[in-house]
């Protein structure tokens, strides 16, 4: 892990921010007194993105194994908040427990050790396979079906895919040893970038709703100008990467789009279930999956096109 260089990137970050919190200042400022809806959103999004440049230039002065222990933290918090939003029964504790204390660790011992054959198949297979197993054993069929794939839906969405943002730490790239971590650095700022970008463009021209019935708040130009805005930032971005500009920007492109339409599946689940965020770990934001619900579905694409492109 080259810290140096990754330093000096999340520095540029926080000069970024510090641009952008003074000028959310004196639009505040300039602002009429009382509650401003647009102005508290965006205020709230640039303080989740100051905790995130400082936890992850922590984790990344500590070292890969840090990352990963991040990342698996970020795992549980995630998990948790999703069963807590899915009816289980007592039959379904050990299944749980499993989930928690088994799987979730394991998985991301897998991505610390390299053992990819492993990692790519702990949840899907054998979680899939093993866990309706654990829940079927008290004899309880009630709801059975429903409960066994909302278990599953958690892993795969919260722990399996969510690991594959350490697990880049181990792809081994000709000519980009040492710089691996670059490759979080890059997927998280175009990612989380793409939604900032999607609500500011949104604000401005969003006229035409994307899914009104699951986010009131996608508009059809707040899409289109976000994920090229961001498609462009990738493409600027292209130094961090092993890619080609025009590879970094068709990568940016394909993780912000799977990050929008992560985000409609997670907004359709939380419908469902009658709430607005899934938690509240984060002020002004929900919990920790309304700020990764994109991370997740973009995370593990990125990580295999990377791996079957870039590595021999």
């Amino acid at each position: 892990m080259n810290t140096p260089e990754v330093m000096v990137t999340l520095s540029v970050l926080v000069g970024v921010l510090t641009v952008a919190s003074l000028t959310s200042f004196i639009l505040r400022k300039r602002a009429r007194p009382g509650p401003n809806a647009v102005l508290d959103n965006l205020n709230a999004r640039i303080n989740a993105w100051w905790v995130m440049i400082f936890v992850l230039a922590a984790a990344f002065l500590a070292g890969p194994l840090a990352v990963t222990l991040l990342f698996a933290f970020v795992s549980f918090a995630a998990l948790r908040e999703f069963i807590t939003l899915t009816p289980t029964h007592r039959a379904d504790h050990i299944a749980l427990f499993m989930s928690f204390f088994v799987v979730l660790p394991m998985q991301y011992w897998l991505a610390t050790v390299d053992w990819f054959g492993f990692f790519a198949v702990l949840i899907p297979v054998y979680g899939f396979l093993v866990l309706p197993i654990a829940s079927v054993v008290f004899g309880d069929p009630r709801n059975f079906l429903a409960r066994t794939a909302e278990t599953q839906w958690g892993l795969m969405i919260t722990v399996y895919c969510i690991s594959h943002v350490p697990a880049l730490l181990t792809l081994h790239i000709p000519g980009y040893a040492g710089r691996d971590a670059l490759l979080i650095v890059f997927l998280l700022i175009v990612v989380q970038s793409s939604d900032v970008l999607q609500y500011i463009w949104g604000k401005l021209f969003g006229r035409h709703l994307v899914a009104p019935e699951l986010s009131p708040s996608k508009t059809v130009e707040g899409l289109i100008g976000g994920v090229l805005s961001a498609t462009v930032l990738g493409a600027c971005l292209w130094k961090l990467t092993p890619f080609q500009w025009w590879q970094a920007a068709g990568m940016a492109f394909v993780v912000t789009m799977m990050g929008f339409l992560g985000g409609l599946v997670m907004s359709a689940i939380k419908r469902d279930r009658g709430v607005k965020d899934w938690g509240h770990l984060i002020e002004g934001h929900g919990g920790m999956l309304d700020r990764l619900d994109s991370v997740a579905f973009s995370a593990p694409i990125f990580f295999h096109l990377t791996r079957f492109f870039f590595t021999p």
